[in-house]
């Protein structure tokens, strides 16, 4: 294998935008979202309206992934007419581009780091830090990683986590956030208004599905069987890239509803290569077509989901181990102390940790 410097110079070649193809990609996906809604809010039938709101949801990730592509720089760049665009996106599926930016950039640069890797990531504990952990501190790391939250991630992660959390720690910074949440909560009016019908399959359907997806999507991109941490001494951003984060099988169409970031190994590489041209760099450098993967067979959801520790002797994510294994591992550590146990938001790890930038 190249090393790192030549397989990043491997991958410029991709990392240029084709720009009349980025304004179709972005025109046609607005179009068709734009169709979808507009059939929801009809006298159709109500099975046309119902598959309709569906499709409106799927499109709707595909539409998140161009903007973070934008947000990246990767496509449109200094277009003002696509950051117009952008921001009423971002405002509008409670994803301002203030946090969105500010927590994204951060886990770009922190991936797979055992330590402090979890700002604009899901937490991580070690099998150590969680077996003395508190029973609070225990609670909310589980409710962090467990389903029921990533699929309930439109109030979770997108109204609470992006909008009202990022509001609440700093206003000025994120005043886009309090946009978010006023224009959302204004359409959702508007909706309901014409009718709940409307706000059910206009709105809180299509915002549902994305959400959900968009959730569990990036929670398999770095949480699924045979992924590897490493300590901020031993990490590397190619490492990252390439032993850290997934290539998520998909038939040719869930590949166009999510946008190409399946391929997200090849992203974590280079995020400046259009999610367009993702699949053609993995083809072309070798070093990409081995990654670890994942799907979107139940089988492999379910098997993403069991991992929730990591095992520092044993180099891999683990499922909770039982109440005795605990216990023991709590007794045997005896280096993390109460004191250490300063939020479920940084991972809690078996030694002091430093202090990590806050959203």
């Amino acid at each position: 294998m190249r090393d790192p410097k030549a397989l990043i110079l491997a991958s410029k070649p991709y990392a240029r935008e084709v720009r009349w193809l980025s304004w179709w990609h972005l025109l046609s996906t607005l179009a068709i979202f734009g169709g979808f809604v507009f059939l929801t809010c009809t006298n159709l039938p109500w099975g046309v309206r119902i598959v309709s709101s569906i499709l409106a949801g799927l499109v709707q990730v595909r539409l998140f992934i161009l903007y973070h592509d934008f947000q990246h720089g990767t496509i449109l760049r200094g277009s003002r007419v696509a950051r117009a665009i952008m921001f009423v996106y971002g405002v509008l599926a409670l994803n301002p581009p203030s946090i969105w930016n500010r927590s994204h950039n951060h886990h770009h640069k922190n991936n797979a780091k055992i330590f402090g890797a979890d700002i604009g990531s899901y937490p991580m504990m070690t099998t150590e830090a969680y077996a003395n952990a508190s029973a609070q501190d225990r609670f909310l790391y589980s409710l962090a990683r467990h389903p029921l939250t990533i699929a309930s991630g439109y109030i979770t992660i997108f109204l609470y986590g992006m909008c009202l959390r990022s509001l609440f720690i700093s206003p000025r910074k994120h005043y886009d956030s309090a946009i978010s949440i006023a224009a959302h909560l204004s359409v959702a009016i508007g909706l309901g208004y014409m009718g709940w019908d409307w706000l059910v399959l206009g709105l809180i359907l299509p915002s549902v599905i994305a959400a959900a997806m968009g959730a569990y999507l990036f929670y398999c991109q770095h949480n699924y069987p045979g992924v590897k941490l490493r300590d901020s001494s031993e990490w590397s951003y190619v490492f990252a890239a390439l032993h850290s984060s997934s290539y998520i099988k998909m038939n040719r169409l869930m590949h166009w509803f999510s946008g190409n970031i399946g391929y997200h190994h090849v992203h974590h590489l280079n995020a400046h290569i259009p999610f367009y041209r993702l699949p053609a760099a993995m083809a072309g450098i070798e070093e990409l077509q081995s990654p670890g993967t994942t799907s979107l067979h139940p089988r492999d959801i379910l098997a993403c989901f069991r991992l929730k520790l990591w095992d520092v002797e044993k180099d891999c994510l683990v499922p909770v181990p039982s109440a005795d294994t605990l216990a023991q591992l709590a007794k045997t550590s005896g280096l993390v102390t109460t004191d250490d146990r300063a939020s479920t938001r940084r991972p809690l790890a078996t030694r002091p940790q430093r202090s990590q930038p806050q959203t």
